[in-house]
């Protein structure tokens, strides 16, 4: 696989970053001061040993093909398991780096010929994604076929011809990779964003080589959007070892670690916070256990954590993080906007609690703004819908209008709503928290429709991440997720659209973030009529439906709770034993009917 541009730029560098690595496991135990900074960078992945287990004497060709197919998922030593079931010269020239494509089931072994020692066989499997070099993963569909040509060789069969690249089935994926979330910084520079990558190393390499990845920088579709506090200048002063200093095993059980950087003298308090930021929450969120003793050319990176950080130091930059969502659950009942409180069912002062021709809402995250579409009440020709923007508890101004007008949602900092008015056109409602004056801007969305398996209208729901820097949408009934672009000039746009959850056999109607990693869907008809898919489309999973009555209608969600309107009411979704994974929907007292609406701050 190609490792693009990016990454040869630095090839010199990870070398030196491999070498450092590496004398984790034959080092001193002490680290001098006096030692020379080393670029950060991954780790091969060496040999084992014992090496990989060669194949089976006397193996017929179709069994042999797919014993080499799960050979295949193992990426040691440049896929060392299955150029053992080559002849010489084909593992010699085979580019594994070509491609890496992840199929749904064992791809059929479909002979072709076969006589005396020669035997040719098409595998034919259905696409569900590919690998790229950094770990990225992107979920595809369509059809592979691959030709094989086998030859006996010293009276074994071997692999004489395939097409390069490496072809795996997703069981033998998910038991040779996992998968990481790197994190790198907004653009407000107040939370993390979430890169997820799929590796396959051994434990004890993992946390180098997550380090290693920081370094090298997000994935390219973020790359513009986002930044890496552990760019260059910034390097290792020695290998990463164990908090206490000792070598070997780093992340593997207890025992924490300890990092020391060169480069970080120009950075101030917040710099360091967010890479610190950025390293603990990488490393945590992989099971790598604390405490992360960070160091600054030998000294603490903060005296205030000499002893080492802790998940709880740097968790006010995740979007995901428990009491995100300050103000509570709310619900559009009979066209008004009420609160739910342990009291009951209150309605607020303003407009919104006023009002009975309430169609969707959103509310900011700080719970100060509302954006509602309202029936406009006006014969057609003229619009149906009209947006309206306001204070909590105050009055309401209309700011747009359109034949259909979608759900609006929130940007965390509560400075502006988008929406979608007509299926063509997605906008921003910015709010001038200084004045409360709102102005709208159309935001770019042409690079949506631009290549094959793209996006195509209408868009129906647009809902921008916690982070701000992704945009989960459906359009034409299908799932995707965008980045949010700020250009130069001051405007938006979406560019690099994902498609998520392919092959869905019936059209999404409504989605909400969970995480800055996945999403929850609704769609129509009553197989799994919910489900959460990852933002880079690697894994879907079907929510329960007990006690749900299709159609689902609306689902909104937050890290700690989730809710969804189906055909009789609003249910929350409840865990009646965490270590069953036990789950089930249960009714919201007092928000029955087909109309109620559940509502999350954005």
């Amino acid at each position: 696989m190609t490792s693009g541009d990016r990454r040869g730029r630095h090839g010199a560098a990870l070398v030196a970053a491999v070498l450092a690595g590496l004398m984790v496991l034959t080092g001193c135990a002490s680290l001098p001061e006096s030692s020379a900074p080393q670029a950060l960078g991954t780790i091969n992945r060496a040999p084992t040993s014992e090496g990989p287990t060669p194949p089976i004497s006397g193996r017929d060709p179709d069994l042999l093909l797919g014993d080499f197919l799960t050979a295949s998922a193992d990426p040691t030593n440049k896929h060392a398991a299955a150029r053992q079931y080559m002849a010489p010269e084909t593992a010699a020239g085979w580019n594994d780096e070509a491609s890496t494509t992840i199929v749904d089931d064992r791809p059929d072994t479909l002979r072709e010929s076969r006589s005396g020692d020669k035997a040719s066989y098409v595998l034919r499997a259905r696409k569900v994604g590919e690998l790229a070099g950094d770990g990225g993963y992107r979920a595809t569909e369509g059809t592979l076929e691959n030709k094989i040509e086998m030859s006996k060789i010293d009276g074994e069969w071997r692999i004489t011809e395939l097409p390069p690249g490496v072809v795996m089935d997703n069981d033998a994926f998910v038991k040779s990779y996992h998968r990481y979330l790197l994190h790198y910084i907004d653009p407000s520079n107040s939370l993390v964003v979430p890169d997820p990558r799929w590796i396959s190393v051994p434990r004890s390499q993992l946390t180098e080589q997550l380090i290693g990845m920081l370094a090298e920088g997000p994935q390219s579709t973020i790359a513009p959007v986002v930044r890496n506090p552990l760019a260059q200048p910034v390097s290792l002063r020695g290998p990463i070892t164990k908090a206490n200093n000792e070598p070997g095993d780093v992340g593997v059980g207890i025992g924490g670690v300890r990092i020391d950087f060169a480069g970080l003298g120009a950075l101030g308090q917040r710099e360091r916070e967010l890479l610190a930021a950025q390293v603990v929450l990488t490393l945590s969120g992989a099971d790598i256990l604390g405490p992360y003793v960070l160091l600054a050319d030998g000294k603490p990176l903060d005296d205030r954590y000499t002893n080492g950080w802790s998940v709880a130091d740097v968790d006010q930059y995740s979007a995901s993080a428990p009491g995100q969502n300050r103000i509570g659950l709310h619900a559009l009942r009979n066209g008004t906007l009420v609160q739910i409180t342990p009291d009951g069912i209150v309605t607020p002062s303003g407009s919104f609690g006023e009002a009975t021709n309430l169609q969707s809402i959103g509310i900011s995250a700080d719970g100060q703004f509302v954006a509602a579409v309202a029936d406009s009440g006006k014969p057609a020709p003229e619009p149906a819908r009209t947006l309206l923007i306001g204070n909590y508890g105050a009055k309401a101004f209309a700011v747009a209008e359109g034949a259909s007008i979608a759900r609006p949602s929130w940007t965390s900092d509560g400075g502006a709503a988008w929406t979608v008015i007509d299926g063509d056109r997605v906008i921003r409602a910015v709010t001038d928290r200084a004045t409360g004056n709102v102005s709208t801007e159309d935001v770019d969305i042409s690079a949506l429709f631009e290549g094959a398996g793209v996006p195509r209208p209408p868009i129906s729901e647009v809902v921008v991440s916690r982070t701000g820097v992704r945009a989960a949408l459906i359009a034409d009934g299908k799932v995707y997720v965008a980045v949010v672009e700020r250009r130069p000039d001051g405007k938006y746009a979406l560019t690099s659209p994902l498609p998520l959850a392919l092959g869905l056999s019936s059209r999404a109607v409504s989605l909400s973030w969970v995480t800055g990693d996945t999403i929850m869907v609704a769609r129509e008809g009553n197989v799994d009529p919910v489900f959460t898919v990852s933002i880079d489309g690697s894994q879907f999973s079907a929510v329960t439906s007990q006690n749900l009555t299709p159609p689902v209608r609306v689902v909104t969600a937050a890290p700690a709770t989730q809710y969804v309107a189906d055909s009789r009411a609003v249910l929350q979704l409840q865990t009646a034993d965490p270590t069953r994974n036990d789950r089930f929907w249960r009714e919201v007292p007092g928000l029955t009917g087909e109309q109620v609406v559940p509502v999350l701050p954005s």
